[in-house]
């Protein structure tokens, strides 16, 4: 502004042939004026809808024009911003190209992340024209293994669709996704990798002062650096070369690169290793790099050459591009490495050819936090062509997990359309369950409805066709009777274990609050009795057919007389119920006896809270006949003094103790088992700390989660 206050003089905006501009400052400055409070500028063609309808110009975040340094692909090479060569000094040349390596690595992180590809990988200028890299072997090459492992990833994450939310990582934009030979990418590389070996390999034998064949040229122009470079380099293009075998292992049919894939992983891993040896020798020899930065995107901490992030953003409409920032070097490392682990583990699966170790092994492998491309995999191994591995049909796999083994083939009623949506939603199941938590707790949530529906048109179906089977002495009716039952009682179990599931996720999304975790804790108790049931009744009935083939009906009936013991797999899940059940008890004494102050909030009350928490599992009516009311009347008169006389937490390590020596041989159950032992023991000495210091206000509880996940530990403090 000028010394007076008044605007500057503007220069003057030329007009086009269709187009007059005019300067409106003075008109806004008395519109300004004249506005008062609370008013806004409205016309007969402007409107506050309009205005929130327009586009903001001049604003970084938004303008996707303004922070452009280029405005077209041309003018950015034109102004050699992506030189080739990169330099005319050969070493140079080397040293760049090693920076481009690395950045491009980090670039790939940050996509994998969730961010858009053409602001990441795709800011590289040199993969955007694959034609100008020919005349360098080295680049030419490495953009090629680049778009080919780009393309790979792009189309396992789009046909597993275990995308987030929003899907900016399946969106290509129309960028070269695919070159002229990139089929060839790994024959070029290693053609490439042969001669920096060669070269390797022959600055070491003139280091020991034997001869040199001559028509070895070395890679770059300093005897002293020629090894650190060709190390540098053959470590950065291994990686590269057994990551695409790694893909395109695991895309082959029914697991069968699984094996072949876990040897590509461990040769990356090494290479990794390789490339964090070789990062002490690139920022030694950098130019103008004082000390480490840990935001660098590079390991010779140098700023990459031919990268322009700001170029491709009006490719992201019909959104804004976001602000992004690029991993450095380390978390980009560090990122593969966690990725590496993540498919190692998918390919060390032994694809039990069993629903219910498939889904806990999803589960198991979930709590490992994996990122979207494992999960895709995993997700893409699990269902092929709609059977678990691309080789067992799926009711195969459901009337095995409800006990009756090889009695699938020969009846007509798998082709029932209900037992067909059945095995659909169990396919749905196994998809959502590699899906990230927020994503897998509302699918599930919306799918528990889907599962009761399927259970109330089955038994319907039931009813109808095999009422008569009883009373009829054909043994394939009652064969398909037998096989009814017990798919019935199955998809019981299975929609109280989702909904299990479901509740669980709250606890690691961080979605209940203090004052929730006595309904929680109340929900879980309810849905864990209907799960024990449930389970009881599919293997009770288990048993009785597997004993059926083998004895006489009589001696079954004895065995069961004298011999029958509740399953441990019932017994687990009944230390959980009073552990829940103790737990919610216990957040009832406390609100009831005034040690936790009840929420006041002006917009939700309790009853409000309690709707929002379970409307997804009161619609699918899991359980039947549970309601605000019931729970209300379950908890309000819980009290210290009543507590300690049934101590749900004792019970609960009773039980956890005892069923322990029954999964010696399933370390994750018995780790399970160790946790919920160690969250009722420390929750009972809490409970009698409480009952003893009843009337001391010195006294205060919290609650942490350091031994479950979801399993709360008191902790009991004086003040």
């Amino acid at each position: 502004m000028a010394e007076d206050g008044s605007l500057p003089p503007r220069a003057s905006i030329p007009s086009g042939d269709n187009s007059v501009w005019a300067d409106v400052s003075p008109l806004l400055q008395a519109a300004c004026q004249d506005l008062q409070e609370g008013e806004l500028i409205h016309g007969d063609n402007f409107n506050l809808f309009a205005a929130m309808s327009a586009l903001e110009i001049m604003d970084p975040k938004m303008d996707s024009g303004i922070a452009c340094t280029y405005y077209s692909l041309d003018e950015a090479i034109e102004n050699g911003v992506a030189p080739i060569p990169i330099s005319a000094d050969k070493t140079t040349d080397v040293r760049c190209m090693i920076d481009i390596m690395d950045h491009l690595l980090a670039c790939e992180a940050t996509w994998h992340k969730g961010h858009s590809l053409a602001q990441t990988v795709y800011s590289c200028l040199y993969l955007l024209r694959p034609e100008r890299t020919s005349s360098h072997a080295l680049l030419h090459s490495y953009c090629k293994v680049i778009r080919a492992t780009c393309k790979a990833i792009l189309s396992v994450v789009s046909q597993a669709r275990t995308h987030e939310e929003e899907d900016l990582f399946t969106m290509a934009y129309g960028l070269p996704l695919s070159g002229d030979g990139d089929e060839k990418c790994l024959s070029m590389l290693n053609a490439v990798e042969e001669t920096i070996s060669r070269q390797l390999r022959a600055c070491k034998v003139s280091s020991s002062k034997r001869r040199v064949p001559e028509d070895i040229e070395p890679l770059q122009n300093n005897p002293d650096l020629e090894e650190g470079y060709c190390k540098a380099l053959l470590c950065r293009l291994r990686f590269r070369k057994h990551f695409y075998h790694l893909l395109m292992s695991m895309k082959r049919p029914q697991g069968r690169g699984l094996e072949l894939a876990r040897k590509h992983i461990a040769s990356c891993i090494s290479e990794i290793d390789y490339i964090r040896k070789c990062s002490e020798f690139l920022r030694a020899n950098a130019h103008g790099i004082s000390e480490q930065n840990l935001d660098n995107t590079t390991a010779s901490g140098c700023q990459p050459i031919g990268f322009d992030a700001s170029l491709n953003c009006r490719l992201s409409a019909p959104t804004p591009p976001r602000s992004i920032k690029i991993h450095s070097w380390e978390k980009a490392l560090e990122y593969f490495m966690k990725l590496l682990q993540d498919l190692n583990v998918v390919c060390s699966y032994s694809l039990d050819p069993s629903l219910e170790a498939a889904l806990l092994f999803v589960v198991k492998f979930q709590k490992s936090r994996p990122d979207l491309v494992a999960r895709a995999h995993l997700q893409l191994l699990l269902v092929q062509d709609g059977k678990l591995y691309g080789r067992d049909p799926m009711f195969s796999m459901i009337t095995g997990a409800a006990g009756l083994p090889g009695v699938t083939e020969n009846y007509d009623f798998q082709k029932n359309e209900f037992m067909v949506q059945l095995g659909q939603l169990v396919i749905n199941l196994l998809k959502i369950l590699c899906t990230n938590a927020a994503w897998q707790r509302r699918k599930l949530g919306k799918m528990l409805q889907d599962w009761h529906v399927t259970y109330v048109q089955l038994e319907m179906t039931f009813k109808g066709e095999f009422e008569e089977a009883s009373k009829t002495s054909n043994n394939k009716q009652k064969i398909c009777f037998k096989i009814y039952q017990h798919i019935l009682a199955w998809v019981e179990e299975q929609t109280y274990w989702i909904a299990f599931r479901f509740l669980n996720l709250g606890f690691e999304l961080e979605l209940y609050s203090v004052h929730d975790y006595c309904m929680v804790y109340w929900y879980i108790y309810v849905v864990l009795i209907k799960l024990t049931e449930k389970k009881h009744l599919r293997m009770a009935m288990s048993s009785d057919s597997a004993k059926k083939k083998t004895k006489k009906k009589r001696d079954s009936f004895k065995d069961g007389e004298i011999d029958y013991q509740i399953p441990a797999a019932v017994m687990f899940l009944q230390s959980q119920i009073y552990l829940a059940e103790g737990l919610s008890m216990m957040f009832a004494a406390l609100r009831n006896e005034c040690r936790i102050v009840p929420l006041q909030s002006p917009f939700n009350t309790e009853h409000e809270i309690f709707i929002q928490q379970f409307e997804l599992l009161q619609k699918a009516c899991v359980p039947d006949h549970i309601s605000y009311v019931s729970f209300k009347e379950s908890t309000m008169h819980a009290n210290f003094s009543t507590l300690a006389i049934c101590d749900y937490f004792k019970e609960a390590q009773r039980i956890a103790k005892e069923v322990k020596s029954s999964f010696a041989n399933d370390p994750d159950t018995m780790a399970e088992l160790c946790r919920v032992e160690q969250v009722a023991e420390r929750n009972s000495i809490a409970l009698n700390v409480c009952q003893a210091g009843a009337l001391d206000p010195k006294l205060k509880i919290s609650f942490t989660f350091c031994h479950h996940p979801f399993y709360a530990t008191a902790i009991v403090k004086r003040s």
